[in-house]
């Protein structure tokens, strides 16, 4: 028993002496305890000083100014006008007809229909008019000398109004054996061929005006109040390519299916040669809005997941400021987005706003954001 108490005595010696000899490893941990460091907002392309302590964030002095919201819009080109133009008489095409993707004036012939008998017609009637006339004339004169009645004379002037008919239809038939284009345009198809029999209402070609070309495209119900007939819209196609125009139509009433609204934009006259079809992407201007523009990087999020930027007020307190985006700057010299929620002379952290926190105070001269 004696020997035990020997052992537990030293061991209790030795935990007393482990636990009130000082470590060398515990004062590196005093000695190496964070300082606190100060943090100081400086303009943007001013070079942060050497001082370790003092961390230092960049901010920027924006205003507010005036941005036309843009109505993002999926669209295609169409032509303004694209007609199928048919026989009005029946016949044999006696010649080729013009080619496809020929362009065209008004009044050129497209298709042209064979005489047959029309001339003979046109000759019969005339001799009846001169045969009508003469008899009229005749009983005109019978009529003032009191030999003949009114009845005969009334008669005969209708034979003489009806042949002058006949000869007004045979003239227009002659005439429309030349099937012509509506207006200027290009020929976009062409459905017969020389010697091809024709019956009235037979699609001779189809001409397409694409002066001026049209974009097409459907509006949201939410925002097709923002537009207005002559807005000015930017476009880009499929293949990258820039246009403009203006709009010419807005419907007024919606698509069944998707419950939006059909927009036509004419094209400015300088952009030439547009096919129809084409897939495009539409930015039409409407509401004018004040807003202030910010680069991108200056974006951040609350603990809710709100999107917001961080703001320097008057007292060098660090502020969230709750904003909408409602556009982007796509020139590469000046890139950013369009932002609302953001009132007046702001001074806006662009970086470094991830080691602040909104209510800190922050240390800066603000002479260069007057």
């Amino acid at each position: 028993m004696k020997q035990q108490h020997i052992v537990s005595a030293a061991i209790l010696v030795v935990v007393v002496s482990w636990m009130i000899i000082p470590r060398d490893s515990d004062s590196n941990a005093i000695e190496q305890a964070p300082e606190v460091r100060s943090i100081a907002a400086i303009p943007e392309g001013e070079s942060a000083g050497e001082n370790p302590g003092i961390l230092t964030v960049r901010a920027v002095r924006l205003s507010p100014q005036p941005y036309t919201e843009k109505i993002r819009v999926r669209g295609r080109t169409q032509a303004s006008r694209h007609v199928q133009v048919r026989a009005e008489e029946a016949g044999r095409i006696i010649s080729d007809p013009i080619a496809r993707g020929a362009r065209v004036s008004e009044g050129d012939v497209l298709c042209e229909i064979a005489m047959d008998n029309r001339e003979t017609n046109l000759m019969e009637a005339e001799s009846r008019l001169e045969q009508a006339q003469f008899e009229y004339d005749a009983s005109v004169d019978l009529q003032q000398r009191g030999l003949q009645s009114d009845v005969v004379v009334a008669q005969l002037k209708a034979a003489l109004q009806s042949s002058r008919a006949a000869i007004a239809r045979a003239e227009l038939s002659i005439t429309k054996t030349k099937i012509r284009a509506p207006f200027d345009g290009v020929v976009e198809t062409r459905v017969v061929e020389n010697g091809d029999l024709l019956n009235i209402g037979t699609v001779c070609a189809s001409v397409l005006d694409d002066s001026p070309m049209l974009l097409i495209g459907l509006v949201p119900e939410q925002n097709i109040d923002g537009i207005e007939i002559g807005a000015r819209v930017g476009a880009e196609l499929i293949n990258g390519s820039l246009l403009s125009g203006s709009v010419s139509y807005l419907s007024r009433a919606a698509d069944t299916a998707s419950r939006s609204y059909r927009i036509e934009i004419e094209v400015d006259p300088q952009f030439e040669g547009l096919r129809e079809g084409i897939t495009v992407e539409l930015l039409v201007d409407a509401e004018e809005l004040t807003a202030h523009m910010i680069p991108s990087s200056a974006l951040t999020l609350d603990d809710n997941g709100v999107i917001g930027v961080k703001t320097i007020d008057n007292n060098n307190m660090v502020n969230f400021r709750n904003i909408e985006i409602v556009g982007d700057n796509t020139n590469q010299l000046d890139p950013g987005v369009w932002v609302t929620g953001l009132s007046g002379k702001v001074s806006l952290i662009t970086i470094g706003q991830e080691i602040v926190f909104p209510g800190q105070q922050v240390e800066g001269n603000y002479d260069w954001s007057n």
